[in-house]
């Protein structure tokens, strides 16, 4: 495998927990000249569907994988090469690559889905880590979420930084039981979490009930947060979808959760079983119900937010992106507008409220 000619093109570790995919469908043919971010190839994981865009430009000179087949990650899905580069050195490079590859084990350290536990203010929390840069990230999942809502981003950005993703208290892993429900509690907590790791200043990347505390966390704690991402954010205007607010924390059944679930997206094929299944589970979780309800009230009063942090937006002297989907139904983008202008704003076009899973790419782009 020494021709540095030849690219491989290999199975996508989207998650620490994820330790395999299915090939679905190649989008693009042998013989095709792709460009950087063209799209590739459908992969499909046990917990979401998405499509693997080029990382590299080149001629796709063999595909490897067929469809239906399930491979481990860093499997050889296909080759990138240029057309001076002989059939049989493609051949050649394919065979030593299968020959010496071995699936990666856990990183030490990690439990057998790829996370870690930590206490921090008063709560145990549960969160993974990608990546050894110098640059450091934390993400920050929204309403009902978990670290697995960065299950496309992390990965991309841990390229070049060390990144984090953590379970908020009353989500996922995390302790359920809430000391306080206010978002400058939750802001609070991720210093905590900051703290107890030793990490002395991060870039905040905030989803939705996310973004709020992100942004909550630079106002209180500016000498911490170096830069902020707020993706389909709270805390920016008034209106909210409190309909899908109040059903997701009153829906026990697959019928009524699915529906809720898919307002979060403007492609509703992203809502397979396996994640209604799993949001679900959580929910059966004791304590689940009366943390979402007391989280709830902490920002919106059941029909419209309470906390507006728009206005703290200027004094802030760090850079700041925001990031939404122009199909956003819990969020509206309108909520985008009129911002400062030190504030860089991209609105995405057809995407939903889970802009970061459904543009994944796109909004990888924008945070690198």
């Amino acid at each position: 495998m020494s021709n540095a000619n030849i690219v491989p093109i290999t199975m996508p570790k989207w998650g620490l927990s994820m330790q395999e995919g299915k090939v679905v469908e190649w989008l693009a043919q042998e013989g095709a000249l792709l460009k950087l971010g063209d799209q590739v190839v459908d992969i499909e994981t046990e917990k979401i569907a998405n499509t693997f865009e080029a990382l590299d430009a080149g001629i796709l000179r063999r595909i490897v994988a067929q469809p239906d087949e399930v491979l481990p990650i860093g499997a050889l899905l296909g080759v990138l090469a240029p057309a001076e580069v002989s059939d049989a050195e493609v051949d050649e490079y394919i065979a030593e690559f299968q020959k010496n590859y071995v699936p990666p084990a856990p990183e030490e350290g990690e439990g057998s889905d790829g996370f870690q536990f930590i206490e921090a203010g008063g709560y145990k929390l549960r969160y993974s880590k990608m990546g050894d840069g110098a640059r450091v990230i934390i993400l920050l999942h929204g309403f009902g979420g978990d670290a697995a809502g960065w299950l496309f981003n992390q990965g991309a950005l841990a390229a070049n930084a060390t990144v984090y993703a953590l379970d908020l208290p009353g989500h996922g892993q995390s302790s359920k039981a809430l000391n306080d429900s206010s978002v400058q509690h939750l802001a609070a907590t991720v210093v905590a979490f900051m703290d107890a790791l030793e990490i002395a200043k991060a870039e905040l990347v905030g989803h939705s009930l996310g973004g709020a505390i992100a942004l909550q966390a630079a106002v209180d704690h500016p000498n911490r947060v170096s830069a902020l991402a707020l993706i389909g954010s709270a805390g920016l205007g008034a209106e909210i979808n409190a309909g899908y607010i109040n059903g997701f924390i009153a829906a026990e059944s697959r019928k009524e959760m699915k529906p809720l679930l898919e307002q979060l997206v403007a492609d509703a094929n992203l809502i397979n079983r396996t994640l209604i299944n799993d949001i679900l589970q959580f929910k059966r979780i004791d304590g689940v119900g009366e943390a979402l309800t007391a989280i709830a009230k902490g920002f919106q009063d059941g029909s419209r937010q309470t906390v507006n942090l728009r206005a703290n937006l200027e004094g802030l002297d760090i850079p700041i992106k925001v990031i939404w989907g122009s199909k956003d139904a819990i969020i509206p983008a309108s909520h985008a507008s009129g911002l400062p202008a030190k504030v860089s704003v991209t609105v995405l076009d057809g995407f939903g409220h889970l802009v970061q899973l459904e543009a994944a790419a796109e909004v990888n782009k924008l945070l690198a």
